[in-house]
């Protein structure tokens, strides 16, 4: 059983929310979190932002609610997305809202890895680069490439990243991609270390 449905390739439309330092505050306020859960979150994605006031009447000049960004499945935003609190609920709404893949110039060390653990593609790529980007992008994560257009530009993510997002793993599962080695190591210990090892008892 996976942690959360593979994504290895993400194709679609991509929303440019080209702030820098958007924190995890801005994605989803902390008056927008009403519960523990994975759910129930994207109707507060970027709240402050995408309505006016408490009425909740759209902000026509906010992307995400442009007609031709409806549909986004991908955010492109600036430096240092998701910075401020490790809150792993900015990332749930943003998965809940439907994107699979966000592409900044860098992203919050903690935000980065919350996207990792939750089925979002965290892509780096160069401000100049970014700007080259269309409305349709796509993210291929087996051979690290961004597309777009005429543009193509290769990203960098580490290989236990890349295995996690691509099988849909969490640390647990992708610990037990090991279980035959760990089993191995356990029986040669319990031999040359057997009075560390509990007896088996009946």
């Amino acid at each position: 059983m996976t942690a959360f449905p593979p994504v290895a390739f993400v194709s679609g439309i991509a929303a440019p929310l080209l702030r820098a330092n958007i924190d995890t505050d801005a994605i989803i306020p902390s008056r927008e979190i009403r519960g523990v859960g994975k759910t129930g979150l994207a109707a507060g994605l970027f709240a402050s932002w995408r309505y006016h006031g408490v009425t909740r009447e759209p902000n026509p000049d906010f992307i995400l609610s442009q007609p031709d960004y409806a549909n986004a499945i991908i955010l492109v935003a600036g430096e240092n997305f998701g910075c401020g609190s490790s809150r792993e609920h900015a990332v749930w709404a943003l998965h809940e809202f439907g994107f699979r893949a966000v592409i900044a110039p860098s992203f919050a060390p903690i935000f980065q890895g919350n996207c990792i653990r939750n089925g979002i593609i965290p892509v780096v790529l160069a401000a100049a680069q970014i700007c080259l980007l269309g409305r349709e992008v796509s993210v291929d994560l087996m051979t690290q490439r961004v597309a777009s257009g005429a543009h193509s530009f290769a990203f960098a993510i580490n290989p236990e990243a890349k295995a996690m997002l691509s099988e849909g793993l969490d640390a647990i599962d992708l610990t037990l991609k090991h279980a035959a080695a760990i089993a191995a190591f356990h029986a040669q210990d319990g031999q040359n270390r057997p009075w560390i090892y509990l007896e088996a008892r009946p």
